[in-house]
């Protein structure tokens, strides 16, 4: 439900009686148990237990938010509230999600409160799966029966990995009576709804861009905590998760079957990388059918890289790298250019939010924790690559394999040879990034104005910035006596004005010479919309003298979202000309950016003397090709967002 960052409104503070009833109701709900309190004289306190626990609940100085987000197939807008706090000693984090007047806890409090929802098990590669946005199946259900009592239609509970049993990684809501089945394996059907796990965004988000919290070893007094039978071994073997796995088609996770030998890899997702073994000769076109081969084949495409670099550029200390590294170009030109990918389906399947990881971010983690690079975290945002140590034993003594040629159909989208990792990541040929860029609109006055502008010198064929019109306006008021003298911000209405700009076809118009007088800053937005536009883009050192203003209303470029052939996206972007931009040269560097492919063609209703190109990428990129934008001197206001993928109402 939240793989795709919710919008979430202004923080408010939670009230200390709101605090309460919720905090209440939350106990009423969980049927949680009031421990008592002794106070100073030893007398047992109920109230004091109950306020101590709804201070762990929901700590004082909480605040609430709204936020709408989408959900499910087809994309439904739903909107709820979430509370956010702070434990002693812990950064601030969403700690309650409300949905449909049902609350239900992040994984953050769970991580608090032990025994505060049922907690089910099932094995950590199906775990994997329900934290891609899986709905856990029936037969993914591990140490039962029997289950938990509370494990009932409609209940909140808490789901763990049979590798790490005492530590909830998702919460789901049950969408059958968990606690009733008999047995699991031969069923159909799904068991639990994934809402919320470690890994989305509600985990991510932050107040000071922080990265999320990474899970617990173990948390003590969870049901099952420390548990490590034989028949854990057995569920991690038989299979279980297997049809959750080949049925999950409604999230874009991989729906290949998988065999029940893969279930049984007890690999958690950060391992040791610098020990791990290496391809030689993968087999051309294979599909890879466990999640361990395909963080393999990042973690191989990486060592391929650093191995590659160190052999081209034997000379140059830093082997022909530009550091730091951003980890947008630690994808494109250190990771896609050496993977294996022979055709299309490995195009789709070699993807990193498929891997353990998630995110690249992640990755460099794990490679900075192996100490193959030095990394830091921008002020919670971009990760990037300081440093890579060339003399580790896992580069030195990397075996190359064979890479699919260049001219391969799939080599644009990763694989074809590692020589077009070039070091900078920056096209030579692209001016456009690192442009300074100044939008000016202008004003020509229109023959009719003719009177206002007889008190100045200026010409009605002069182009006028709007903060110079003001002062000619003032004038012109001065000179006919217009200003009021008991309040300066109102002007008496003449008959030019009255006649000029004012025709009395809104209701505006109809007030204001009704009443005979107007305020001075309507009057002059009035004036302003009489004038015909004019605009200018001044690039880097350009001055204003410099260029000629073309007609019209400033350009925008657009950005418009849309859905192709059932359920893919398309992110469509045109009127990149006008900022100096080469659409193609764009379209090539998102390419690599997002992963995706691209492509450029004419505007369907753009002139053919002066085209405007229309670049088309795969997938809903709205906020790469911002950030691709912004790299060249272009404003966020400057662009315009047409989301055409949300469902009409009817």
């Amino acid at each position: 439900m939240f793989r795709k960052k919710p919008n979430i409104k202004n923080l408010a503070p939670l009230r200390s009686s709101d605090r309460r009833r919720i905090a209440d109701k939350i106990i009423e709900d969980f049927q949680l148990e009031v421990e008592e309190v002794q106070n100073e004289e030893g007398q047992t306190n109920t109230e004091l237990g109950v306020g101590a626990l709804r201070n762990s609940l929901l700590p004082d100085g909480c605040q609430t938010a709204k936020f709408t987000t989408t959900h499910g197939p087809n994309l439904k807008e739903i909107s709820g509230s979430v509370y956010i706090g702070a434990h002693p000693r812990d950064d601030v984090r969403i700690l309650w999600i409300m949905l449909a007047d049902q609350m239900f806890p992040s994984v953050y409090t769970l991580w608090r409160h032990p025994k505060l929802v049922p907690l089910l098990h099932t094995p950590d590669l199906v775990l994997h799966k329900l934290q891609g946005g899986a709905d856990l199946m029936i037969p993914g259900l591990a140490r039962g029966p029997p289950f938990p009592e509370r494990a009932r239609k409609g209940h909140i509970v808490a789901i763990a990995s049979l590798e790490n049993s005492s530590v909830p990684r998702v919460v789901g809501e049950c969408l059958i009576d968990v606690s009733d089945l008999g047995k699991v394996q031969g069923v159909k059907g799904h068991a639990v709804e994934t809402l919320h796990f470690d890994g989305d965004e509600i985990w991510a988000w932050s107040q000071t861009g922080k990265p999320g919290e990474q899970a617990p070893e173990q948390i003590d007094g969870w049901d099952g905590a420390g548990v490590s039978s034989s028949q854990d071994a057995q569920d991690a073997q038989d299979g279980r998760g297997v049809e959750l796995v080949e049925k999950a088609a409604d999230t874009d996770l991989d729906s290949r079957p998988i065999a029940s030998e893969d279930v049984s890899e007890n690999t958690p997702p950060e391992r040791n990388m610098s020990t791990k073994g290496k391809w030689t000769d993968p087999d051309d076109g294979r599909l890879l059918t466990a999640l361990t081969e395909i963080d393999d084949a990042f973690r191989n495409a990486f060592l391929f890289a650093m191995q590659d670099h160190k052999e081209k550029y034997r000379e140059d200390p830093k082997h022909g790298l530009d550091f730091p590294i951003p980890q947008s170009l630690v994808i494109s030109n250190l990771i896609l250019p050496y993977l294996p990918i022979f055709n299309s389906a490995q195009t789709s399947q070699l993807q990193m939010k498929k891997t353990s990881w998630k995110n690249v971010k992640k990755f460099i983690k794990v490679l900075d924790k192996e100490q193959l690079v030095k990394s830091k975290d921008r002020n919670g945002g971009e990760m990037v690559i300081l440093d890579v140590d060339f003399n580790d034993r896992a580069i030195a003594s990397f075996v190359p394999y064979k890479l699919p040629p260049k001219d391969t159909p799939n080599s644009e989208s990763g694989g074809g040879g590692g020589s077009r990792a070039i070091s900078g990541g920056i096209n030579p040929d692209d001016t456009s990034i690192g442009q300074k860029l100044t939008l000016v609109s202008l004003l020509r006055p229109k023959e009719k104005l003719s009177p206002l502008f007889a008190t100045s010198s200026t010409s009605l064929k002069s182009l006028l910035l709007p903060a110079e019109l003001r002062p000619i306006v003032t004038s012109y008021l001065e000179s006919e006596n217009l200003i009021s003298e008991i309040n300066k911000r109102l002007v008496t209405l003449n008959p030019f004005l009255a006649n000029t700009i004012f025709d009395g076809s809104t209701s505006l118009d109809r007030e204001a010479l009704a009443k005979g007088h107007i305020p001075r800053d309507t009057l002059i937005d009035r004036i302003q919309a009489h004038c015909s536009p004019f605009w200018a883009i001044l690039r880097n050192d350009k001055t204003l003298e410099s260029v000629k203003p073309k007609s019209g209303h400033p350009p925008a470029i657009q950005i418009v979202l849309e859905t192709r052939s059932g359920n893919k996206t398309v992110s469509k972007i045109s009127g990149v000309e006008a900022f100096y931009i080469s659409p193609q040269l764009l379209a090539d560097e998102l390419q690599k950016s997002c992963a995706s492919s691209t492509s450029v063609g004419q505007l369907v209703g753009s002139s053919p003397k002066n085209p405007v190109m229309e670049i088309l990428v795969q997938g809903s990129q709205k906020d790469a090709v911002t950030k691709a934008l912004e790299k060249r001197g272009v404003n966020k206001r400057w662009v315009e967002v047409v989301d055409k993928t949300k469902g009409k109402k009817k």
